[in-house]
């Protein structure tokens, strides 16, 4: 989308998660695309108007990009089921449609004012979790006075941005912190961060690195995942005897083993 220009918008419905703002279309119309940037789970798009188009994919979405003559040849969307959750297309200047397919439709598109507009997701987040920025010091500082749940103040975004449900379980496990265990128990102590900041900062970077160099050369269960969705298997951990188990925290599946994260 970079460099490319919106030709045509196509809103196939009113809403995703919430209602396109008003004059949604109109706004990009015409307008190119300056940068495109990546902000926890939120897409940003430039806009040579000065405004900013953000866009989060939600549980279910995605992109797809093709060129615009192979879009047209296509069948009425209405009569093929895998293009009937297109809900958003963009016709661009490069010749590319950029279409957005969500079932769920819990993905969000919003455009934030050239004059000082902005999102309160965005404003609120945390550090980058593969960024400099992100370190022991910076989880210990955001952990602190926290009395909720270390896996509950992960998913808060403030912490660290962009870290879901699945790579909260995933860290917590290599760390060996339990994700009952209160946030503020890893903050900082004499002016340090403790052991436990340290081997959760450290955890964080791995999963996240091993699941970019996985893409989609392993399958979504089989060898990607060392606890989540694997309740009742072993503990994966060398020498550990404990069983994976599912608890509920804020509304969201936790996987954990109660044996090695004490």
């Amino acid at each position: 989308m970079t460099g490319a220009r919106f030709e045509h918008v196509t809103l196939n419905r009113a809403d995703l998660r919430q209602p396109f703002p008003h004059g949604f279309v109109k706004r990009l119309r015409g307008q190119t695309v300056l940068e495109l940037l990546r902000r926890g789970k939120y897409l940003l798009a430039t806009l040579s108007s000065g405004d900013v188009l953000l866009m989060h994919l939600g549980m279910s979405g995605c992109f797809r990009v093709e060129s615009t003559p192979a879009k047209r040849r296509r069948l009425d969307p209405a009569t093929e089921l895998e293009y009937r959750h297109d809900h958003v297309v963009f016709t661009m200047s490069s010749g590319m449609t950029v279409t957005f397919n969500d079932p769920r439709r819990f993905g969000v598109m919003d455009l934030l004012s050239a004059n000082g507009g902005s999102h309160t997701a965005i404003e609120r987040m945390g550090p980058e979790p593969l960024s400099r920025a992100f370190d022991a010091a910076a989880l210990a500082a955001g952990c602190a006075g926290r009395r909720t749940s270390l896996k509950v103040a992960l998913l808060d975004q403030r912490v660290v941005a962009g870290l879901g449900n699945i790579y909260a379980s995933e860290a917590l496990h290599v760390a060996h912190l339990s994700p009952s265990r209160l946030a503020t128990t890893i903050a900082t102590a004499s002016g340090r961060p403790r052991q436990g900041a340290v081997r959760l900062a450290a955890a964080i970077k791995s999963v996240l690195r091993r699941a970019i160099s996985l893409k989609e050369s392993a399958s979504y269960r089989g060898a990607r995942f060392r606890v989540y969705d694997r309740d009742g298997e072993g503990c994966p951990t060398k020498g550990c005897r404990g069983t994976i188990e599912r608890v509920w925290q804020a509304g969201r599946s936790t996987f954990y083993c109660p044996v090695c994260q004490r």
